[in-house]
């Protein structure tokens, strides 16, 4: 599942040369060894050119893509350079490489995403305790000519999750990403001869005509889902005052476009499949999916990586996945898709730092990204989607049938105990469908997190 497939939902940043500086010395003429005894250094040498006995830590989380690309990656990445891999792949990653990192050990490189429920990759933000990656976009990825910057697609790297200081530096390296949007039962829609919505008011008159037949007109896996979701309705529905909401601006949740947000929510929360909230965890989620495949629930948040969760889960006569951004606020406004990718970084205890940006340059090295894509997993690579069959041309094309691509998240804070981004703007939606809790306490709740998360707004 774990965007998250994120989420989030990319590729890393590509590495500098392990040569430079690395050059073995000439000893003073008078000094010189005899010609036999030249042998060791200029093996030693070699080493250093191949990449031969040194080691990079990688670790990464196992997501729907499964482990093994992980694996042959890294066997490709030492075949190309001689640098030796150690590599940990893991579902329950931050369980496993947590206490080495107490301890002082850390990995090199770490595959996870922001946005888990761990918040593990938010921690070391907040803490400074990344390193800066922006040189990996002038390194030569591995076996090639071409540099990392000439494979990126505009835009992933230059956000607010990528550079989350806003200094202009990037700290974290795009790697897969999925486009999010609403997932749907497409051969139903063309069954009942139903047109999919393009804006709010639409979609309630779709949910009344669903309810009639016994369907929901929405669900969601978990509460983490409005993440993506939530970002794209702010992007409809605010406009050029986005970034300022992503910086807590003082009194923006108390506009009428934030009014827009909250009317849409509160409707949407009478919408939404029954059952949900008590399914909206870790352990459950599917059951709430399965809703989209057995025809209880029309529409559900989620990325691309859906497809392979559900493969071999049981599913209506003709179902047919569908894929959609959002609806527009108002007839003829935009319709938003948040493309969620995940992100490579490297922690400000590595060791290997050379090695590890060696490493990541490679990720996006054709080799890499043919693993990759052969599982599913799409990284930001010019060129990329033009290869893509079936399904995936659906999800991937979405922003060439105008959806406007939907890329940064909320600024990074300082750590406050007891709140977070998730747990002020995602999780009330389970008590808002459940009605232990209103639209005004979310909206209150919101506007005084917002106020915190400003004054706690990470330095740069």
């Amino acid at each position: 599942m774990k965007k998250k497939l994120v989420s989030t939902l990319l590729s890393v940043a590509m590495v500098s040369s392990l040569l430079a500086g690395c050059g073995a010395t000439t000893a003073p003429a008078e000094e010189a060894a005899p010609a036999t005894e030249e042998a060791a250094p200029a093996e030693e040498a070699a080493a250093e050119e191949t990449g031969e006995g040194q080691v990079v830590k990688v670790a990464a989380v196992e997501t729907a893509y499964g482990a093994d690309i992980w694996k042959n990656v890294a066997a490709e990445f030492e075949a190309a350079t001689g640098i030796t891999v150690e590599l940990t792949v893991d579902k329950n990653l931050e369980d496993v490489i947590s206490p080495d990192m107490k301890a002082g050990n850390y990995p090199d490189v770490i595959m996870r995403a922001v946005g888990a429920e761990s918040g593990m990759t938010e921690t070391f933000i907040k803490d400074n305790n990344l390193v800066d990656l922006s040189d990996v976009m002038d390194l030569t990825v591995p076996g090639e000519t071409a540099k990392v910057s000439d494979k990126m697609l505009g835009g992933f790297t230059n956000n607010t999750i990528t550079q989350p200081y806003g200094d202009g530096k990037i700290y974290l390296m795009p790697m897969f990403y999925s486009p999010c949007g609403l997932f749907y039962n497409a051969g139903l829609f063309a069954e009942k001869g139903w047109e999919v919505p393009t804006t709010w008011d639409e979609m309630w008159a779709l949910g009344d005509t669903a309810k009639a037949e016994g369907i929901s007109l929405f669900t969601y896996p978990t509460a983490g889902y409005f993440d993506a979701f939530l970002y794209a309705l702010m992007h409809e529905a605010f406009g050029d005052n986005f970034a300022n909401v992503l910086q807590y601006g003082e009194g923006v949740w108390e506009t009428p476009e934030a009014e827009t947000i909250f009317a849409i929510l509160d409707k949407l929360a009478t919408y939404t499949e029954p059952t949900t909230p008590a399914n909206a965890n870790d352990d459950n989620f599917q059951k709430n999916q399965q809703l989209v495949l057995d025809n209880k629930a029309l529409f559900m948040p989620n990325g691309n990586w859906v497809i392979g969760e559900m493969a071999e889960a049981p599913r209506a006569d003709g179902f047919e996945w569908g894929f959609t951004a959002l609806p527009a606020v108002e007839d003829g406004g935009e319709r938003a898709s948040y493309a969620w990718f995940e992100q490579v970084w490297m922690p400000g205890g590595a060791v290997n730092v050379d090695a590890g940006k060696q490493f990541i340059a490679f990720l996006y090295s054709d080799a890499a990204a043919a693993i990759f894509a052969e599982k599913g997993a799409i990284q930001p690579i010019n060129g990329l989607a033009d290869t893509l069959e079936g399904d995936a041309k659906i999800y991937y094309s979405i922003y060439d049938t105008g959806a406007v691509a939907v890329l940064d998240a909320f600024a990074a804070t300082e750590s406050i105990e007891g709140t977070t981004i998730r747990g002020t703007f995602c999780d009330p939606i389970n008590s808002l469908v459940t009605k232990d809790k209103t639209i005004d306490d979310w909206k209150a709740q919101i506007i005084k997190d917002n106020d915190t998360f400003r004054a706690n707004l990470k330095q740069q």
